[in-house]
């Protein structure tokens, strides 16, 4: 007959979240005491491997924090851009503050109808003016996925939306964060505007649009579904009031 050794092993029971702690005696057979040693190192390398993983991706998003190469985009010189609105329009500022992610592009339509609008494509620490008549507007930012903002805008006025990065499956997603009356004369939007570039559309960034326009499309018929069953609380809106 096969031996089957007798182990004594003590294993500690904590109560809750409290101190207390109590030793309660076990005996194991060798084959239950393997089975239970197998299962702990597992579980241990489970945990590690998670750890890892997550220590992986923040070494990813320091190392991402730097400017995006501006692509299919051309950078323009401060003082060569005036983006006072003309009398009787708006205009929205689009900017990317944020350097995490930076190798991935972030690209914003306006929706006309049911069709994807180039307003432009937004690399980190970039922005952007979008001239456009005052009114309800719908906005759309794709990454790996899309996300939206309405927009009421009022006549003679500037608005801001930021465009945040935020982590995907494959590569980053992107969110808007309108900027409300609330923060108009803080020195945080003037540090976002000081810190972003100034952009504008050129026959490339055209070409990329209808290049791409079937994957868009695509982003825009599967997300904006979804994006309109959330309570209203949650989606992102521009207000006339948040013009200045």
């Amino acid at each position: 007959m096969k031996n089957n050794l007798q182990h004594w092993h003590a294993i500690n029971i904590s109560c809750g979240n409290t101190s207390e702690s109590a030793s309660i005696i076990f005996c194991f057979g060798e084959n239950t005491m393997n089975l239970i040693t197998g299962y702990l190192e597992n579980k241990m390398e489970t945990t590690i491997t998670r750890c890892l993983k997550i220590l992986l991706m923040a070494i990813f998003f320091i190392i991402a924090g730097c400017s995006g190469t501006i692509k299919n985009m051309r950078e323009i010189p401060d003082e060569n851009l005036v983006i006072i609105p003309d009398r009787g329009k708006s205009v929205i500022v689009f900017m990317r503050p944020e350097s995490s992610g930076y190798q991935v592009q972030s690209s914003v339509f306006e929706i006309k109808g049911k069709l994807p609008s180039l307003v432009g494509i937004v690399a980190a620490e970039t922005k952007l003016a979008y001239r456009l008549d005052p009114g309800p507007h719908l906005f759309m930012v794709v990454g790996e996925s899309a996300d939206f903002m309405t927009a009421d805008l009022a006549p003679n006025k500037i608005y801001y939306a930021l465009v945040e990065p935020r982590m995907g499956v494959w590569k980053a997603r992107f969110s808007f964060d309108p900027v409300h009356d609330d923060k108009l004369s803080t020195s945080d939007l003037a540090d976002w505007l000081e810190d972003c570039r100034w952009v504008e559309k050129t026959a490339e960034s055209l070409d990329w649009e209808k290049e791409n326009m079937p994957s868009i499309q695509a982003k825009l018929d599967k997300y904006y579904p979804v994006w309109l069953q959330k309570e209203q609380s949650k989606k992102q809106h521009l207000f006339p009031i948040d013009g200045k």
